[in-house]
């Protein structure tokens, strides 16, 4: 798929394009599946200001290497990427390249179509939850939009750091989703709602050490109110406008910590390595993808894109 404009859905069209051709220092890959994520959504939008057009858009990959090193031909590959589709060519393609360092080899566990949700989720989650916010065992997790993708890939992380893990959303994880499981708590958010006085009534009146907003503007300021002293608050997004108001007294006060992570800023090589150091926990189960809820080929990708744009629940994938 191709888009040499920014706009809707409608701006993408299926393309014959070159093969692309795979330097000394790269892999070519057949494209197996490759998932559609909102930020593919805001990309073909043009809310991404790195993207270069003409661009093949597309993060999440699951594929196999045709050409490249003699020890990876063959191989069943996933990745994921802030530069795979938006200032290289993406996944919603039959064939990629991707620098040899990005090769990182499918768990067995996981089928083609599985592997491709996992990418953007859950480095995002690993990068924001380990590496920013350095949660440890027995600290207290609030995470805002636990019934997403990213929501739900923080709750996972966090269970396996042994944290206490609080869910915040408009309605609770689905049974069968992974975060259901993660979660020892859940908190509804609605209009009116007081969560940092519910947050703080689960944790004995002391609030959360970190909360992760996989949300961010309508949700800042409960965020903020259901920090403990010196908690960490970390930021991915911004829904509504991106400028909130925030009382620095109360701030400073709490000496609260303000962070943020932008998986965008992390290339497929920087993605590949997070990837890598989780494997032993996707090998092993503990760590699980949304359940796939459609599947498009690359002729209706136009409609996967739309569906994601839709927000349809779990994972929209698609298959060359």
């Amino acid at each position: 798929m191709r888009f040499t404009n920014f706009g809707g859905p409608e701006v993408l069209h299926v393309a014959d394009v070159p093969d692309p051709t795979a330097t000394a220092r790269e892999a070519l890959v057949r494209v197996e599946a490759a998932s559609v994520n909102p930020s593919d959504v805001k990309n073909v939008a043009g809310k991404m200001d790195w993207t270069v057009l003409p661009r093949t858009p597309g993060r999440d990959f699951a594929g196999v290497v045709l050409s490249g090193p003699p020890d990876w031909r063959g191989a069943a590959v996933w990745g994921t990427g802030g530069d795979v589709g938006f200032t290289r060519d993406g996944s919603h393609a039959e064939l990629m390249s991707v620098p040899v360092d990005a090769l990182v080899r499918k768990p067995e566990r996981f089928n083609f179509e599985e592997a491709s949700t996992v990418g953007v989720n859950f480095v995002v989650a690993w990068y924001g939850t380990v590496e920013t916010a350095q949660l440890a065992a027995a600290e207290t997790i609030a995470i805002f939009g636990v019934t997403g993708g990213v929501g739900g890939a923080v709750a996972q992380v966090a269970r396996s750091l042994g944290a206490k893990v609080i869910g915040v959303s408009r309605r609770p994880p689905g049974q069968e989703t992974p975060a259901a499981a993660a979660i020892d708590h859940f908190v509804a958010l609605h209009p009116g709602a007081d969560i940092g006085s519910e947050i703080r009534g689960l944790t004995g009146g002391k609030g959360a050490d970190v909360v992760y907003d996989a949300v961010g503007g309508l949700t800042t300021g409960a965020a903020l109110a259901a920090l403990a002293r010196r908690g960490r608050l970390v930021v991915i997004s911004a829904v509504g406008s991106g400028a909130v108001d925030i009382n620095l007294l109360d701030l400073y006060h709490n000496e609260t910590r303000i962070l943020s992570t932008d998986s965008g800023k992390l290339s497929v090589v920087d993605s590949a390595q997070r990837l890598q150091t989780m494997a032993s926990y996707f090998e092993s189960g503990e760590f699980r993808p949304l359940p796939i809820s459609d599947t498009y080929s690359l002729d209706d990708g136009r409609q996967a894109y739309q569906a994601v744009a839709d927000r349809v629940a779990g994972r929209v994938v698609m298959r060359p």
